[in-house]
């Protein structure tokens, strides 16, 4: 890469008051990479098809459409804030240039809360694929374990994915980016593969995505309340695609890449999860089963596709999930860096220290995969670890794109944001006022669905508590309300770039430049 080059790259640094940190090294397929690992079809569609289904039956499909359009209005929104401003913690930055530092942090905050709970979340799917592979994975209750045991034994075998992204990300960006694009392209390949093998299989029609399974007969408003549940399975898997544009420090021409790779790894993703719930609910022997309610599409490997060829795609999804929680967590190491280098943190000199071995943030890898576990331990005796857990997760990121796209669109009402295109940089044009605005209609509508406090999702098993019901409002109201007030009288008055990162910096500099071998 030569000097000019760094000097384009480099630009919008300069425009925020950094100085470059982190080394440039991750290319195209990279990025992509990112966001589609974050998002990870092969892992959000098998751990929460068991939800869709057996909440709204074979026609929660639906929502797998519905949601993506909703998130394509986000994803395009982001992919022109990507294509201006690509540096570390996108979220955060973004809000800061489209509103205030105030209002910048509060949403850092919130997706960086999101990316702890959503490692956690996501980490829990291994106990939906690992004991289908091999029962000796159910190491906490053998094989008839209790829901007790089989949420204690899911928060072991996170705990040990957690702690190896946490080593992972520790060793610097470039073994990330190998491990993350290797997976990546398993699971591509491996999501090809099933689509077309169960399509084989597939012993009735598409029609199949009518069937309702009578679940909307407990709710006053029929299917739609029904539909309402099922679709948090669906929304949870369509988020994370802005993980590209939070690399971008460390990405080569982020403002060409970034924008590419945020929209790319949402189709490509609504493309093939959307093939595989339609396909497996086709290939399902029995489409009244009832582990597709318990299990989900896990079960459908083996009873369409036989034990062994079953578990060689389970063995895919673990990969998958390994790469997602490794995305995961280094998307949340780039924003708590971004914000500690503004000392917006709690020793935020310590969080934003990058390794000069590894070139990387140690500190943060190792405090967020705490955390992660932390968050864990608190619910491991809780039987609905898994879809509150989840559902917590995904409130805190659509709360956390609100705070980028609502800014984002008064600043567009206000004439402070152009609609001309420039040369080489993504832009909506004319579209982007009624896109920008259908992504936050879009996603008011899904924080109210997520928080709802009902019992199907927070208070679903023994033991019943108001608290649990409540999970989503308290915790949520809780940390924004107790973080923000931390930050308002505290931290607020600390804030201030740090002068190893800020921009004029010249050892700072000086010292990447040779990094880079300049």
């Amino acid at each position: 890469m030569t000097v000019e080059k760094t000097t384009t790259n480099d630009s919008d640094l300069r425009e925020f008051g950094y100085s470059s940190s982190l080394k440039r090294t991750l290319g195209s397929f990279h990025t992509f990479a990112a966001g589609i690992s974050y998002i990870s079809v092969l892992t959000g569609t098998f751990q929460m098809s068991y939800l869709g289904i057996s909440q709204g039956g074979p026609a929660y499909w639906w929502g797998w459409p519905l949601v993506f359009i909703g998130q394509l209005m986000v994803a395009l929104s982001f992919a022109e804030l990507s294509g201006k401003y690509a540096v570390a913690g996108s979220v955060y930055n973004w809000t800061k240039k489209l509103a205030n530092p105030h209002i910048g942090w509060l949403a850092g905050w919130m997706m960086l809360l999101a990316s702890i709970v959503s490692i956690a979340a996501t980490a829990l799917a291994y106990q939906k694929t690992l004991p289908q592979i091999w029962e000796g994975f159910q190491i906490i209750g053998g094989t008839h374990p209790s829901p007790t045991q089989d949420s204690a034994n899911g928060v072991l075998l996170a705990t040990i994915l957690i702690v190896f992204t946490t080593v992972v990300n520790a060793f610097g960006v470039k073994l990330m980016a190998r491990i993350n694009s290797t997976g990546v392209f398993i699971e591509l390949v491996a999501a090809v593969l099933l689509i077309v093998l169960l399509l084989f299989q597939a012993v009735r029609g598409p029609s199949v995505v009518t069937e309702t399974h009578n679940t909307g007969a407990g709710y006053s408003s029929g299917y739609l309340g029904a539909f309402l549940v099922a679709i948090i399975a669906s929304s949870y898997v369509m988020y994370g695609f802005d993980t590209a544009a939070s690399l971008g420090e460390e990405s080569l021409n982020p403002r060409k890449n970034a924008p590419k790779a945020i929209l790319r790894s949402l189709i490509a993703s609504f493309v093939l999860g959307g093939l595989i719930i339609l396909f497996a609910l086709m290939a399902v022997r029995n489409i009244n089963a009832p582990e597709l309610g318990s299990v989900g599409l896990q079960y459908v490997l083996t009873d369409a596709l036989g034990p062994w060829i079953g578990r060689v795609f389970l063995a895919a999804s673990f990969i998958a999930i390994t790469v997602c929680v490794l995305a995961v967590h280094t998307a949340a190491i780039r924003m708590a860096f971004a914000m500690a280098r503004d000392n917006a943190l709690p020793a935020g000199s310590k969080l934003a220290t990058v390794s000069n071995k590894f070139g990387t943030p140690i500190v943060p890898a190792v405090v967020i995969g705490v955390l992660a576990v932390a968050l864990l331990v608190l619910n491991v005796g809780q039987p609905q670890i898994f879809s509150a857990v989840t559902s917590l997760a995904v409130i805190l990121i659509y709360i956390s794109y609100l705070l980028v796209t609502v800014p984002m669109l008064i600043a567009r009402i206000r004439g402070r944001w152009s609609s001309k295109r420039e040369p080489g940089r993504f832009s909506l044009g004319k579209f982007g006022f009624i896109v920008n605005l259908l992504g936050v209609v879009w996603g008011i509508a899904m924080v109210i669905n997520l928080a709802w406090p009902r019992n199907e999702i927070y208070n679903a098993s023994p033991p019943y508590h108001w608290y649990l019901q409540w999970m989503a409002v308290i915790f949520v109201v809780g940390a924004a309300g107790i973080g923000f007030a931390y930050y308002w009288f505290v931290q607020r008055h600390k804030t201030g770039i740090l002068a190893a990162h800020a921009a004029g910096t010249d050892a700072v500099e000086d010292e990447n430049l040779e990094k880079e071998g300049k």
